[in-house]
């Protein structure tokens, strides 16, 4: 069964193109994507969905990847002269590169917007009065909760990044003392003495 198993998965791999897992993962993910589908049309909201979806592909196309790239270069452009520097320059030898800041902003950064994205009428305000009606409750705790989640983020990130100069000062410390104990081997070791018998001379020029 496992040689015939394999024989299967081989075929399945040259006619797809990639393994069966990746397959059944993405027939998976088509049943989910026709199941949210019919659960709108069910509810009758298939047309505001249409345009919301419309939206959203336009929206981040067209605004929010150049807003955001622009956003992203503007911080590399104020991060200190010298993390710029560590970032552009190759290490030496012995000697290994800093963990890189821009992804310790980029990512709690990233989360923090993808929130916002997702809950920004309940984060602005902007459907108070249908949450109101809805729940009886009001939409000014998400602000503050929003704002809180983002300074866990930034603080996690912070603490991680830290974590990481660490390590790599601690690998810094054992490549340099590798580096001194080899060379301090090399100074210690006495070098080969060299024959002053030259096989090309003869006996008698001696």
């Amino acid at each position: 069964m496992a040689p015939r198993g394999r024989a299967t998965s081989s075929r399945i791999r040259r006619w797809y193109g990639a393994h069966p897992l990746h397959l059944l993962a993405l027939l998976a993910a088509f049943a989910l994507a026709g199941y949210a589908v019919r659960a709108v049309i069910a509810a009758g909201q298939f047309r505001g969905f249409v345009i919301w979806f419309a939206v959203a592909i336009i929206g981040h196309d067209l605004l929010l990847f150049p807003l955001y790239s622009l956003a992203d270069l503007s911080v590399q452009r104020l991060l200190p002269w010298s993390a710029r520097r560590e970032k552009s320059r190759p290490a030496a030898p012995g000697q290994v590169p800093a963990p890189p800041l821009i992804n310790y902003i980029r990512i709690p950064a990233g989360f923090s917007l993808l929130l916002l994205l997702a809950f920004f009428p309940l984060i602005l305000g902007l459907s108070e009065p249908q949450y109101h009606r809805a729940s009886g409750l009001t939409t000014q705790p998400y602000l503050w909760r929003w704002l809180a989640v983002t300074g866990v983020l930034f603080v996690l990130s912070a603490v991680s990044y830290a974590l990481s100069w660490r390590r790599a000062g601690a690998r810094a410390r054992k490549q340099r003392a590798a580096v001194a104990a080899a060379a301090a081997r090399r100074a210690a070791s006495p070098a080969p003495a060299r024959s002053s018998f030259d096989v090309w001379q003869s006996p008698g020029s001696q």
